[in-house]
């Protein structure tokens, strides 16, 4: 109809970007957030139609801190360059580097039962000194530099990697604490420490300034946007022979991890 009639206005139009699962650089045939998987769905839903706003939905229990802020900061390079508002919706969970995520929004809403927070930095790993010897197995470890077997698994953990490893996690730790406390300026208390790792379930997030309010996404944004807004949908879109082969040939060790990460949160 606006063709034939040009003058007469279109509803507003609010793209909305699903984000749904472990964060990864890789994954099982493409399964997983990361940066360039996504980037050409949160491009166009930036570039496509003249949205009013864009919306996150987002459903993740973290992975990747570098694919985080990637994906984070492509959202806002492009919100900041089109002059459009983010809001992130929160479902079950956004924890870790799903709040890294969240963070991306100008607004972020929860439902009474969403898990939020979580910022902090994990690394988690298995010791098998005794193994070897049990089985008479003798391994032979030569290298080249003296950190190249750094903590390693068939050898009993010394203080000097464990305090090598925290060099390496709390530089992870501060950019995330960065993140939010840039983001979430003058929302945070200035009395409570939220970087402990800790997570904080519906109304309780609200409550600590890591979330705007309760509320969901259709009815929020028809509050905002009047009854008549349009909401187009943009997800990852994955070939039948990627649905397929997924299922088929998908690695079991990934599905483990994948299934502890959620399960971290009782998902």
């Amino acid at each position: 109809m606006k063709r034939f009639i040009p003058f007469l206005k279109s509803p507003p139009r609010v793209a909305v970007i699903r984000l749904q699962g472990v964060i990864s650089a890789g994954g099982r045939m493409g399964a997983g957030l990361n940066d360039a998987t996504l980037a050409p769905m949160i491009e166009k839903a930036f570039r496509r139609g003249k949205p009013a706003a864009v919306a996150l939905a987002i459903n993740s229990p973290g992975g990747s801190p570098v694919q985080s802020a990637l994906i984070a900061a492509r959202i806002r390079r492009l919100a900041a360059e089109k002059k459009i508002t983010v809001h992130a919706f929160v479902e079950d969970v956004a924890a870790s580097g799903g709040y890294w995520l969240a963070t991306a929004g100008d607004d972020i809403w929860v439902d009474d039962s969403s898990v939020v927070g979580s910022i902090g930095v994990i690394s988690a790993s298995f010791g098998f000194p005794d193994l070897l010897a049990r089985h008479g197995i003798e391994r032979r470890v030569h290298t080249a530099g003296k950190s190249k077997s750094f903590l390693d698994p068939f050898r009993p953990e010394k203080p000097e990697d464990v305090a090598r490893l925290r060099t390496i996690i709390e530089p992870i730790h501060d950019a995330f604490k960065a993140q939010v406390s840039e983001r979430r300026t003058g929302k945070l208390p200035a009395d409570r420490d939220l970087f402990t790792g800790d997570v904080w379930v519906g109304k309780a997030a609200v409550d600590e300034g890591l979330a705007d309010g309760v509320g969901h996404l259709v009815p929020k944004l028809k509050s905002l946007y009047g009854d008549k807004v349009k909401l187009v949908p943009y997800g990852v879109k994955r070939s039948l022979f990627q649905r397929l082969s997924g299922r088929l040939l998908g690695d079991a060790i990934d599905l483990i991890e994948e299934r502890a990460i959620w399960a971290r949160y009782g998902l």
